[in-house]
């Protein structure tokens, strides 16, 4: 048997469009989910992000999470965890890894319900290090998954890794890198994608295939995908077709025999299985103990050898990512300091704020967005550094308006300082480049 577990990721950066939002919505989230409501044997693997459905809620496409919740219900999908605002875990403290774990959970559980039990993770854009292990199992979460390239070892398609430190051990599925950007890129349809799935397996041991993509390539990144590709695979697929089962009633004789000789030949498709990622470890045994490379889901071999593990993100020649990650850097410690400091009703409130908004700040889009890889959009990077300099703000005004010794004001304004050269820096470069 073959079973497939495909994981489709969901998410939209908060400085996101209320258009653009809509248009996705309507293009993509609408079609796809009613794609898995036609097809109820099709079993997939969800990762929402907090903020994605904070605005979904917000902006009165609550039909949208409806249609989730009930799949959820229903058994046919299982939700998996993540960070609310998508930041690149490995790049941020390990103090706003947590909390950016913790407020996924608690977001999406009082959208979704009980129903939002993930026992998954997925890391925005499959970005891991080891140094994301702790607050991943911390957080009880029982399996991660990782770009393929991330795999040290023989290409697992039996058995399932864990990796593990001290007593704390985590299942860790590798995503099928090119057979998910051949769907993704429109490199592959429906035919041709379960054919490539009967050539992995040799009719004897059990075999596992996962893929994963983001949600929007289905009907926004490639229009109608979700008709084209996906409904195909899993009518394919399907156990028993609407069209056999009504076979008798609806055709003559000699299209009856046509119609059951195809699909006596289509039994070769029974022995591929749509299943969830969490499937999937009941069904296949433990393997070793491996340490992932670190990677993301757009990281190349190359990449790897130069050290260079998130290049959309923090690539080392880009000189935009390293301003920007300076310029956060010093955003995260005033905001951290102003929480220190509090100790008043207006420091408090400053701080409040100001700590509200840096776990918006560290969405992943803004250092995507000017990565030139080829993307590239001015408008995207200047509202991400605008989030950050509104926590630059509210963290200093809390730190001035408390009790800290004027010393330490004095240090901390010097840091804003330098924030806002780097600041200008950055935008000087978004008007010439």
């Amino acid at each position: 048997m073959i079973y497939w577990a495909p994981l489709f990721h969901f998410y939209q950066p908060p400085t996101q469009t209320a258009s653009m939002l809509m248009r996705i919505s309507n293009e993509s989230y609408r079609p796809l989910l009613d794609v898995f409501t036609d097809f109820p044997h099709a079993r997939v693997t969800v990762n929402i992000n907090g903020v994605l459905t904070e605005m979904l809620g917000f902006s009165g496409y609550s039909d949208v999470l409806d249609k989730l919740r009930r799949l959820a219900e229903n058994g046919q999908i299982e939700f998996t965890g993540s960070g609310k605002y998508h930041p690149i875990l490995p790049l941020i403290p390990k103090e706003e890894v947590e909390r950016q774990i913790r407020i996924n959970y608690q977001t999406n559980h009082s959208f979704f319900g009980d129903v939002y039990v993930p026992r998954g993770f997925f890391p925005p854009e499959l970005c891991y290090s080891k140094d994301i292990f702790s607050p991943v199992v911390e957080s009880r979460h029982e399996w991660i998954i990782v770009s393929g390239i991330a795999c040290p070892v023989a290409w697992p398609m039996d058995v399932i890794h864990r990796i593990g430190y001290e007593n704390d051990k985590l299942a860790v599925i590798f995503r099928d890198d090119i057979l998910s950007n051949k769907i993704s890129f429109k490199d592959i349809d429906g035919k041709g994608f379960i054919e490539h799935l009967k050539r992995l397996y040799d009719g004897t041991n059990d075999i596992y295939v996962v893929t994963a993509m983001d949600a929007e390539t289905f009907g926004h990144h490639i229009q109608h995908w979700d008709k084209l590709f996906l409904s195909q695979v899993f009518e394919t697929l399907e156990p028993m077709r609407n069209t056999d089962r009504t076979l008798h009633q609806q055709k003559p004789l000699a299209e009856q025999h046509r119609r059951l000789f195809e699909f006596e030949m289509d039994q070769e498709d029974r022995q591929i299985k749509i299943v969830t990622v969490t499937e999937l470890l009941e069904i296949f045994p433990i393997g070793k103990i491996i340490e992932p490379r670190p990677s993301s889901w757009s990281t190349s071999a190359d990449d790897i050898k130069a050290k260079n593990y998130y290049p959309l993100w923090k690539d080392k020649d880009n000189i935009i990512h390293q301003m920007q990650w300076e310029h956060l850097s010093i955003t995260i410690e005033v905001a951290h300091k102003a929480t220190e400091c509090a100790d008043n009703d207006a420091s408090r409130e400053f701080s409040g704020i100001g700590r509200t908004i840096l776990d918006s700040a560290l969405h992943s889009c803004q250092f995507w967005w000017a990565s030139k890889k080829p993307m590239w959009d001015i408008n995207m990077v200047y509202r991400g550094l605008n989030l950050q300099r509104e926590v630059l703000l509210n963290a200093y005004k809390a730190i001035s308006e408390s009790g800290a010794k004027p010393e330490l004001k004095k240090e901390y304004y010097y840091k804003v300082v330098a924030a806002r050269h780097i600041f200008n820096q950055i935008t000087d470069s978004l008007y010439t480049d």
